[in-house]
């Protein structure tokens, strides 16, 4: 009787609670209700355990409260990467080289929409594995103070400025402009003072002044958290003692209290798991996750935060402690519509059919153009007639596909290479002849003699993702991804000693790479050089593109081409004496922000600038631009500053605004410009603060840091 009793009574409970359930909504899967209102009700309802499992870039499904799995791991550093069939825009190098935020915005925009379409396809399919999520770790802003570091090529350049002002821009494409879902959330890495060497990035103690970290390696991530940055991906190394990940100074005091920061804090892979065992600043896997979750670390790639109940034991943290962390990253995956119907998220109708579309394809092709930099240009002997009569082709990247993608990239159905584009472009009736040359690295040689056969030669080498990337990536370096060298390889530069001979028919250097290449020992060889970089999938019809003549060459450098390694620092010193234009005393090869065209352009003050201002008072600037040639072409215009009483630390001069002019030939068009007062702040080492210097500081407008045309002194009252 008294079983009988206890069945009926589980069985009315049973049915009571099936009612109540059936009548009762979660809250937080109310999409009516207000996102913060949303994460509390969610918090309430999980254990301890769950909490922890959420902070896994992994996180897993909790199954009672109806919340699917989710991994937070994907990449789309010039494309969605890593995840099947998608366009390969040109790597992130080679879109700083644009100097064009309208475009970059663009590319990262149709990033996006392949990566809406791909992640409900991939719903659809019921797979939620890494690389189909919505949360991409994408831009790295980090300074490219070393043209040895293999990972540069994933920067935008050497400058504070232009990288914030490109990562903004790619931010603000990647996340859409829905006032209240997320497009795809961005992350700003790597947070903070990271740039090599990369064979020691996992116990690297990277030494830097105040001065340098305020106004090198910090303002780019300020400028992405302005602009609304989802992300922000904090380092593997140590910056001055402490682990980037287990910083207080940096996660909550600078990124979270003075910069107010509303994201969330992702560590980079398995840097969690560097503070104990490699940096071993703590003894044991619950003291790093301490360390990392009192610092401000949201999100662990890696194992480190299963380990957050053994600390909650050991009394290390408090789960008041987790709550906080855990609010920013149910934040963003609200953000992100990932608990809302389809039919409210607006990004969820974008349709497969963008995933590498023809309108993609073409803004491939005209993204990696506008990257092109022309650097020499002998008696203008580019652009090429498409009728040559003969035409030699040859070099280890001529026909090597990997030097269209980079790291970091997708696959695309439809790959490139500089000698098909070549083919594609010029005349049927033309005589080409191919042959490789020579390797990337190794001394063999073939074709010498070809070069004087022809009317033209085309040599397409320097560096591929083999030679240069991510440690771990580039097979052929020993040097754990970065370069030995910043030159060509040694076999190359012989091939074109041997190639150019005695005869003097022209000879165009083609250059594939990632970083830097000094060009000394063989710029007197040959007739013009184009730095491509890494182009991305329609990057052979670019190039062909530019040496035809269908696209006027417009790119920059956003790095400095040194001359030699003797004008180096140490690897290792972080420092930016003598680092980069803004530091360098020396003589560049070619300096940066250069790039020629195929047409040229003349500057003139329209209206005089003011000689005087006050701290605080804009400047307005005003000047013409004239295309003196024959062909339309587009101009870059930089305005640097310069504090002509600089004290130590101070900057040569510094890139302040760019400002991208088209030109029918003959035609003229005035350019107005104005700077923010900030433009002219340097940082307080003794008040740690920003201030305004008064004295006489250059206000200097031209082509490249170098190729000044208009110069006025300012005196700041």
């Amino acid at each position: 009787m008294r079983h009988f009793l206890k069945v009926a009574a589980l069985m009315l409970l049973f049915f009571v609670s099936g009612i109540v359930s059936g009548q009762t909504e979660y809250l937080f899967l109310d999409p009516s209700q207000e996102t913060d209102k949303r994460v509390e009700d969610l918090l309430s309802r999980l254990t301890f355990n769950e909490k922890a499992s959420l902070m896994l870039y992994n996180s897993p499904a909790i199954d009672r409260l109806n919340i699917p799995s989710y991994n937070w791991w994907s990449e789309c550093l010039h494309g969605v990467a890593r995840n099947g069939k998608a366009t390969v825009f040109p790597q992130a190098i080679g879109l700083a080289a644009t100097f064009d935020t309208a475009l970059v915005k663009e590319v990262a925009s149709a990033i996006s929409d392949e990566a809406r379409a791909k992640h409900q396809e991939a719903l659809q399919r019921g797979i939620r594995d890494r690389y189909t999520g919505l949360s991409f770790w994408t831009p790295n802003i980090n300074i490219f103070r070393d043209p040895r570091w293999g990972r540069g090529q994933e920067t935008y350049g050497e400058d504070p400025f232009l990288t914030g002002l490109i990562g903004a821009a790619f931010v603000q494409g990647l996340q859409g402009d829905d006032p209240h879902y997320l497009k795809t959330a961005a992350c700003a890495k790597h947070f903070a003072v990271h740039s090599g060497p990369e064979p020691d990035r996992h116990q690297f103690n990277a030494i830097v002044s105040e001065k340098d970290l305020r106004e090198t390696y910090l303002p780019a991530f300020k400028t992405l958290v302005d602009a609304g940055v989802e992300a922000v991906m904090c380092a593997y190394n140590r910056l001055n003692d402490e682990p980037c990940c287990g910083s207080k100074n940096l996660l909550t005091n600078i990124l979270r209290y003075e910069w107010g920061f509303k994201g969330h804090v992702v560590s980079d892979c398995w840097a969690l798991d560097d503070i104990w065992a490699r940096h071993k600043v703590v003894n044991t896997r619950e003291e790093a996750a301490a360390m990392s979750l009192k610092a401000g670390v949201n999100l662990n790639c890696g194992y480190i935060y299963k380990h957050l109940p053994e600390a909650l034991s050991q009394g290390l943290i408090t789960e008041k402690e987790v709550d906080e962390q855990l609010r920013y990253l149910l934040r963003t995956r609200f953000r992100l519509g990932l608990f809302d119907p389809d039919s409210l998220v607006p990004w969820t109708k974008i349709p497969a059919s963008v995933i590498n579309s023809g309108e993609h394809k073409l803004l491939a092709e005209k993204a990696a153009a506008a990257s092109i930099v022309l650097l020499k240009n002998k008696n203008h002997v580019l652009p090429l007639s498409k009728d040559l009569k003969s035409l030699f082709i040859t070099g280890p990247t001529a026909a090597e596909v990997s030097v269209l993608l980079g790291n970091y990239n997708g696959i695309s159905g439809e790959l490139v290479t500089p000698l098909e584009g070549i083919m594609q472009k010029i005349s049927s009736s033309s005589r080409v002849e191919y042959c490789k040359g020579t390797e990337l690295t190794t001394p063999v040689y073939g074709g010498l003699y070809n070069a004087a056969d022809f009317d033209v030669t085309i040599a397409v080498m320097g560096y591929s993702p083999l030679i240069e990337g991510e440690a771990g990536d580039a097979l052929l370096t020993e040097s754990g991804g970065d370069r030995a060298q910043i030159s060509l390889p040694d076999n190359q530069i012989e091939f074109l000693k041997k190639l150019r001979g005695e005869h003097q028919k022209p000879i165009i250097l083609v250059v594939t790479g990632g970083s830097p290449v000094t060009l000394t020992e063989v710029e007197d060889l040959v007739d013009a050089i184009l730095f491509v970089w890494y182009p991305g999938e329609q990057g052979g019809n670019a190039i062909a593109d530019v040496i035809f003549g269908d696209h006027n060459p417009s790119g920059r450098l956003p790095v400095t081409i040194y001359r030699s390694m003797d004008d180096l620092p140490l690897f290792y010193d972080y420092s930016m004496k003598s680092r980069t234009y803004r530091y360098f005393e020396g003589n560049p090869e070619f300096p940066f922000g250069f790039g020629l065209s195929y047409t040229g352009f003349k500057y003139e003050e329209s209206d005089p600038m003011p000689s005087q201002i006050r701290p605080g008072e804009k400047i307005n600037l005003s000047f013409a631009i004239t295309n003196t040639g024959k062909i339309a072409g587009e101009e870059t215009a930089q305005v640097y500053v310069s504090n002509t009483e600089r004290g130590e630390g101070d900057p040569l001069k510094s890139l302040k605004a760019i400002t991208k002019v088209f030109l029918e030939p003959g035609q003229k068009k005035n350019v107005s410009i104005t700077l923010d007062p900030s433009c002219l702040q340097s940082w307080n080492t003794t008040k740690s603060c920003w201030e305004v210097l008064p004295g006489p500081w250059k206000i200097m407008i031209g082509s490249s840091s170098e190729d000044i045309r208009i110069e006025k002194k300012v005196m700041i009252e």
